[in-house]
């Protein structure tokens, strides 16, 4: 006998879920349940059709009813919303907000994909014309028709994650100034500090009103929002985006007595089942595991809600295949600007009391004598004992995207950064070094893990200093003259063996150069020479970077 499937949600995980079905079996009745206008809609690309960079709207619909439909005979509902879940007689509850009618359909199996809700902090006046949200095409038609008709000068973003920078740079490069508030010390809650701060320097040089350590606190004006009372001045405006996060939606879920995680996501099994057998959840309302230290989390990602999707269809069918958690592999565009993210940072490695070890390089995009080439800044993450990979952030122009997805896929094959040196990638001047950033940064890990070079951060430096550390400066003098560390002393690289004499041998000497390549070959020198020397890491770019936050 056929198996009716009833899906709640028909975006990424809801149509990944029906796609599936239909191809592992074309009895099944499938009915997929959206409350919203539109299915299988590319939400990832709303800010990018409010800056006009996606010219034509319908470019932004995978699917409709009528396309899935026709290849796989997908009874679609739009505008229907379930609204209550009958367990014990395997039955939905739903509106139809088309015929203001309510009615219920039976089902062997449900598939809960509801996602999330943008996260509205409670401030007075954010109910005003002028403050959207951004999460599916109708909030982007909004936001479009007002920039339009109301002709702004001034945006504010508020929330300085992937969606809020996505939308000030669209906002942007529309001609509008800008403001980004946030109420943390930094941008892009998965990158570390000293990788978010080059992100804030790229910011600021590029004219936007970088707030950090702000909150909103009132938004008033006369019917309109005009002006942004914050916990630290006042800031006026014509606009404001709030992206602030999301978080899941899960009142359906919840009203079903169907059990909810610690992190506040639909709680499911290895087989993304919840607590009811007949019932999966999958997207941005499911708690999953992470994939490398096991700690429940949530991370709203439509590539992980289409595979979440996929796995339930075969489930369901009788493949019978565990989800095996994910790693947050995320990728941003600001301007010429790249940030990429996988893995763990430093923040959640300590919370899952993960033992690690950080090294930056900084290599360009292409071989240097390639017109073209670009500097990236790379910050691997690994575990001291074997050297597996547990994190990467990349942040440059060119050649990031490949450079993480490497990463990635080591990071999931279970790989150490021994393997990393031994990779054989594509190499062509236009595009890569003989020793690709990937194979160089995996060098430098391994020379500490090896024990060749020991290396500090620079939010250690002071410490180290204040308990009588030397500081040294290999770089040349011209470099010296542009910009120093205080209190760095300076012996170019090339002039060490000569000037060694002149470097105390009872204390830790602390190297650094541009980006940690020369002042490695001075540690190397050094500890040859029975000194006690230490690379900083990251160098002294990095220094600039981490001292324009201060």
């Amino acid at each position: 006998m056929s198996k009716k499937i009833l899906i709640v949600g028909g975006v990424a995980a809801g149509a990944s879920t029906a796609a599936r079905l239909r191809r592992l079996d074309e009895e099944a009745e499938i009915v997929i349940l959206e409350k919203g206008e539109y299915i299988s809609f590319a939400n990832c690309g709303l800010p990018y059709y409010v800056g006009g960079v996606i010219e034509r709207r319908d470019e932004l619909l995978v699917q409709t009813p009528q396309s899935m439909y026709a290849r796989f005979r997908i009874d679609v509902r739009i505008k229907n919303e379930a609204t209550k879940i009958l367990r014990e007689e395997k039955q939905v509850e739903i509106y139809n907000h088309l015929t203001d009618e309510t009615y219920r359909e039976n089902y062997d199996y449900l598939v809960l994909c509801p996602g999330s809700d943008p996260i509205v902090p409670p401030i007075e006046g954010v109910n005003a014309p002028n403050v959207f949200t951004v999460r599916n095409i109708p909030d982007s038609d909004m936001i479009k028709q007002y920039i339009y008709s109301q002709n702004p000068a001034h945006a504010t973003v508020i929330g300085a994650g992937f969606i809020g920078l996505e939308m000030l740079e669209m906002l942007y490069g529309m001609g509008l100034k800008v403001s980004l508030v946030e109420a943390s010390p930094q941008v892009i809650k998965p990158l570390d500090p000293d990788m978010a701060s080059i992100v804030h320097y790229y910011l600021r040089q590029a004219g936007i009103d970088l707030k950090l350590n702000t909150a909103a606190q009132r938004f008033i004006g006369s019917g309109r929002v005009e002006k942004i009372i914050l916990n630290n001045g006042e800031l006026a405006t014509d606009m404001v985006i709030m992206g602030v996060g999301v978080r899941p939606a899960t009142a359906l879920a919840a009203a079903a007595d169907l059990e909810i995680g610690k992190t506040g996501g639909i709680l499911v099994d290895e087989y993304l089942r919840t607590s009811d057998s007949y019932i999966y959840a999958a997207g941005d309302a499911v708690q999953v595991k992470n994939y490398i230290t096991g700690q429940d989390t949530l991370v709203p990602l439509a590539g992980p809600a289409n595979r979440q999707g996929w796995l339930i269809a075969n489930n369901i069918c009788g493949r019978s295949l565990p989800y095996k958690g994910v790693q947050g592999s995320s990728i941003l565009k600001i301007g010429d600007l790249t940030v990429a993210v996988t893995g763990n940072n430093e923040y959640a490695l300590n919370m899952a009391n993960q033992p690690y070890l950080a090294v930056h390089t900084s290599p360009f995009s292409h071989a240097t004598y390639y017109p073209g080439a670009t500097q990236m800044h790379i910050k691997l993450l690994f575990d001291p004992d074997q050297g597996r990979i547990l994190g990467a952030q990349i942040v440059g122009r060119d050649g990031v995207d490949k450079r993480i997805d490497v990463i990635a896929t080591a990071i999931r094959a279970g790989l150490t950064v021994y393997d990393l040196q031994d990779l054989e990638l594509a190499y062509a001047p236009p595009f890569s070094s003989a020793k690709d950033p990937v194979n160089l940064t995996a060098y430098a890990a391994a020379n500490i893990l090896n024990g060749d070079v020991e290396v500090v951060h620079w939010n250690k430096v002071d410490e180290l200093l204040s308990n009588g550390a030397f500081l040294l400066d290999t770089r040349t003098q011209m470099e010296v003259k542009a910009g120093k560390v205080p209190y760095s002393y300076h012996i170019p690289v090339d002039n060490l063996r000569e000037r060694i004499s002149e470097l105390p041998r009872d204390k830790d000497i602390l190297v650094y150069c541009r980006t940690g390549l020369r002042s490695y070959i001075a540690a190397r020198i050094l500890k040859q020479s029975g000194y006690k020397a230490k690379n900083i890491s990251g160098g002294y770019i990095m220094y600039q970077y981490i001292n324009s936050d201060r």
